[in-house]
C-alpha cells in the first residue's frame, strides 16, 4: 500500500499528497498495487484493426478522430494502448489526457492506466481531488476541469493526445471549451491529436459532432460483436404495457421529460405487468438489471416486485456510497436477483454478470436504448445469452424500441428472438412490402380481403378522403421514431422533410446488380438528395438548383442519421423537430384554405375543416404529403380499392354459380 502512495506521488510534478490518494483509492474500492504491465498483451483482432485505423489517418494528417465500438468492446483497453503507440509531435508534447463525465469513467478509465502503466505518472482531476498538470497522463472530469482556473494549469503544447470516453457527449458546451483550451474546436495541423470513443455516435439533440470530430475512422456494431463471440448472445422480447404516453411531452433533449414520463409509466396496473412479464419470461435468470425513470419509480417498483416475493433492491444517484458499494457488490455476486436504477447504469459500468435487461422506462433516444442493451452483453463465465425484455407502451409517441434498432416497425411485437432472428423478420418483412409495392401502392391497415382464385391474403386500408391518408401514420410513426425530425411519408420507401430554405429528400433506389436483376434485396440502396430554392437572378426552368445526393446508405437507419446530420446544417431546428411548440398550434387559415380546396368541399356531406379539427404541424404534414405525391398515392388508392371491390364481387357470383351447380336433397332456393 505504501508502495503504492509513494509510486502515486513519487514524481515532483505530481501533488496528490498521501491522504488524498488514500480517500481516491478507499472511492473506487481498488487497493491492490498495479499489475506489473504485460509488453506482449494480446488485442483483440478488431482491436488491433481500430489502433492501426487511428494510426493511419493520424499519419495523414488527420487529427480529429472518432471510434465507433459497441458497448464491452473494450473501449478502455484501446485507449490505454493508444497512448504510448501515438508518436510524440515534438519531445516536449508527451502528455495525455482522458476526459469523461462521470465519477465511475474516470475510475474505470485510471484504474486501467494505473495497471497498465505502472512507469508513468498519472493524475486524477475530479472533485477535491486536484492535478498538477504535468502528469503523464491526467484522467479528468470536464466539470471538475472547468471549476475555478483549473484548466489554466495544463499547457497544450506539452500534450500529444486528448482521449474522449463516451465521445457522444463531445459537442455539449463544457467539452467544446476543454477542446477550445487545446486548440482543438477546429481541424489545426498544430496541436494535440484527438480522439473520442462511443457505443452511441449520434445525437439526438440536434447538436452536431462534426463540431469536434471530422471522421469516424472505425466502426464496430454491436451485433457483430455478437456474431464473432466478442459478446454475449442476446435475445428479445417486447410486451405492451398499458401506459398512456400520448400528453408526455419531450424536454430539451428531445427525450420524454422525466416527471411528466414517470407520472404515465409509474402505476400500479403498469407495475404490475411489468412485474408479471418478468416472472413469466426470466425469473430463472441470475441477475436482472431494471432500468425505471426516477427515484419514484424505482422506489414503487421495487415494492412491486417485492410483493411478490422477489428480493428486489436498487441504487439511484442519491443511494449512499458505501450502501452502493456494498450492493452493487453483493449484485456482482448474485446474492438478489434484481437490481434496479434510474440514470445510474447506462454509460461507463461494467456488471458482466447481467442476465436479463428489463427495460421498465420508455425513450425516445435510441442512444440511450442502445446504452441500456449494452448492459448484459458482456461475457461472463456460465452466461449463455442476456434476455431483453422491452416494456413497449404508447407507440403514436415515437418512442423507440427494440424492433426499431433492426429496421423493424415499432410495433412489430416479438417473443424470445435473437438478433439474427429479428434481421430475418426484418428481410421477410421488406420482401413483403416490395411485393406489395410491385402490385401496387398498398397501404399499412388492419382490414383484410380474399383475392379471387387465390389463396393468399391481401391488407389494405380504404381511404375515403385525403383527411384520412393522414391518419395512417404508420410510416411517420417508424421513421419518427427513429429520428427527432418532421419527415413525412409520402410514398412506400419515400420520405420528405421540407422547410423554409429547400427540400431533403430519402427514398429506397433499385439498381441493377452485376446479373442485370434489380430490385434485389442486395442491390437496394437508400439515398438523401437535396433541393434548395434559387435566387431570381439564378433561377431559369426551375425555381430549384439541380438534385443533390448527399448521402447514400445500405439501411433506412443509417440513411435517416445522415439525412439529419445534414439537415441541422441547413435548417432551422425549430422548423423541423417533431417536439416544437408550433406544431401543437391551430392550423393557420391559409393551411386550412389549401386543404380545404383540395378536398372539395363542394360535395355533399362533406364539411370544411377548421381549426378545431387539425393542428398546424398536422395540417403542415397534409400539405407536404398532398405537393410531393401522396395525392397521386391517395388516387392510386381509389384506383386499387375499385380493382379489389370488383374482384371480389367476381369471386362472389363464381362461388354463387357453384352453389347452384350442387344438387341437395330438400327444398329449392331461388
Amino acid at each position: 500500500m505504501l508502495a503504492r502512495f509513494r509510486w502515486l506521488t513519487r514524481s515532483a510534478q505530481c501533488f496528490l499528497r498521501p491522504q488524498e490518494a488514500r480517500r481516491w483509492l478507499s472511492s473506487i474500492g481498488d487497493v491492490h498495487p498495479p499489475a506489473l504491465r504485460e509488453e506482449g498483451i494480446r488485442l483483440r483482432e478488431y482491436q488491433e484493426e481500430c489502433i492501426q485505423s487511428v494510426l493511419s489517418y493520424l499519419d495523414k494528417g488527420h487529427k480529429r478522430l472518432g471510434i465507433s465500438l459497441a458497448t464491452g468492446s473494450g473501449k478502455t483497453v484501446i485507449f490505454t494502448q493508444l497512448i504510448d503507440r501515438v508518436e510524440l509531435r515534438n519531445q516536449n508534447a508527451q502528455q495525455t489526457l482522458i476526459l469523461a463525465h462521470r465519477r465511475e469513467l474516470v475510475e474505470q478509465a485510471a484504474r486501467h492506466c494505473l495497471k497498465a502503466y505502472p512507469e508513468k505518472s498519472i493524475d486524477i482531476e475530479m472533485g477535491e481531488t486536484h492535478a498538477s498538470g504535468a502528469a503523464d497522463i491526467t484522467v479528468a472530469s470536464v466539470r471538475s476541469l472547468l471549476s475555478g482556473d483549473r484548466l489554466s494549469k495544463y499547457r497544450p503544447d506539452r500534450f500529444k493526445l486528448v482521449l474522449v470516453d463516451e465521445a457522444h457527449h463531445i459537442v455539449a458546451p463544457g467539452y467544446l471549451q476543454v477542446l477550445e483550451h487545446f486548440g482543438l474546436e477546429e481541424a489545426r495541423e498544430t496541436g494535440p491529436a484527438l480522439v473520442g470513443v462511443s457505443a452511441t455516435f449520434s445525437r439526438f439533440d440536434g447538436l452536431r459532432l462534426g463540431a469536434a470530430i471530422d471522421h469516424i475512422v472505425y466502426h464496430k456494431d454491436y451485433v457483430d460483436m455478437i456474431g464473432d463471440k466478442w459478446l454475449s448472445d442476446v435475445m428479445f422480447t417486447t410486451v405492451k404495457s398499458r401506459a398512456d404516453l400520448s400528453r408526455v411531452r419531450s424536454g430539451k433533449d428531445g427525450d420524454f421529460q422525466p416527471g411528466q414520463l414517470s407520472a404515465a409509466v409509474n402505476t400500479e396496473v403498469t407495475n404490475e405487468i411489468t412485474v408479471q412479464a418478468w416472472m413469466a419470461e426470466a425469473r430463472e435468470r441470475k441477475s436482472t438489471l431494471v432500468f425505471c425513470v426516477d427515484l419514484n419509480h424505482v422506489a414503487s417498483l421495487t415494492s412491486s416486485f417485492r410483493k411478490h416475493g422477489i428480493d428486489a433492491r436498487y441504487i439511484t444517484g442519491s443511494t449512499k456510497k458505501k450502501v452502493r458499494g456494498e450492493r452493487l457488490e453483493a449484485f456482482k455476486n448474485r446474492e438478489f436477483p434484481v437490481l434496479l436504477n434510474c440514470g445510474v447504469f447506462t454509460e461507463g459500468t461494467d456488471m458482466p454478470n447481467i442476465d436479463c435487461v428489463l427495460l421498465a422506462r420508455p425513450t425516445k433516444s435510441r442512444n440511450l436504448l442502445v446504452q441500456m442493451i449494452g448492459r448484459g452483453m458482456r461475457l461472463y463465465p456460465g452466461k449463455t445469452d442476456c434476455h431483453i425484455i422491452d416494456m413497449v407502451a404508447s407507440l403514436e409517441t415515437g418512442i423507440v424500441t427494440v424492433p426499431t434498432l433492426f429496421g423493424l416497425d415499432p410495433s412489430e411485437m416479438v417473443k424470445d428472438a435473437r438478433p439474427d432472428e429479428l434481421k430475418s423478420l426484418k428481410d421477410k418483412r421488406t420482401n413483403e412490402e416490395r411485393t406489395m409495392s410491385d402490385r401496387g401502392p398498398a397501404a399499412s391497415g388492419p382490414v383484410q380481403a380474399q383475392a379471387a382464385g387465390s389463396d393468399h391474403r391481401l391488407d389494405f386500408t380504404h381511404y375515403d378522403t385525403v383527411q384520412d391518408l393522414i391518419e395512417d401514420t404508420s410510416g411517420e410513426r417508424h421513421v419518427r421514431s427513429m429520428s427527432p425530425n418532421a419527415w413525412v411519408q409520402v410514398d412506400s420507401h419515400k420520405y420528405i422533410l421540407a422547410a423554409r430554405g429547400g427540400i431533403l429528400t430519402l427514398e429506397r433506389q433499385a439498381s441493377s446488380d452485376s446479373a442485370g436483376k434489380s430490385d434485389s434485396p442486395a442491390s437496394n440502396n437508400y439515398v438523401v438528395i437535396w433541393k434548395h430554392p434559387l435566387p431570381l437572378s439564378e433561377a431559369s426552368k426551375s425555381p430549384w438548383s439541380r438534385p443533390r445526393t448527399v448521402a447514400t446508405a445500405a439501411t433506412l437507419s443509417d440513411a435517416l442519421h445522415a439525412a439529419d446530420t445534414f439537415a441541422s446544417t441547413k435548417f432551422e431546428r425549430i422548423f423541423i423537430a417533431t417536439s416544437s411548440s408550433w406544431r401543437r398550434s391551430p392550423a393557420s387559415d391559409g393551411q386550412l384554405n389549401f386543404l380545404n380546396r383540395m378536398r372539395d368541399i363542394s360535395e355533399d356531406g362533406c364539411q370544411p375543416l377548421t381549426e378545431a379539427d387539425i393542428t398546424k404541424g398536422q395540417a403542415g404534414d397534409m400539405i407536404t404529403k398532398i405537393k410531393f405525391g401522396a395525392r397521386g398515392r391517395f388516387d392510386k388508392l381509389q384506383v386499387l380499392k375499385r380493382r379489389t371491390e370488383r374482384k371480389l364481387e367476381k369471386g362472389r357470383k363464381v362461388k354463387e354459380m357453384k352453389e347452384r351447380e350442387i344438387v341437395r336433397v330438400g327444398p329449392l332456393i331461388s
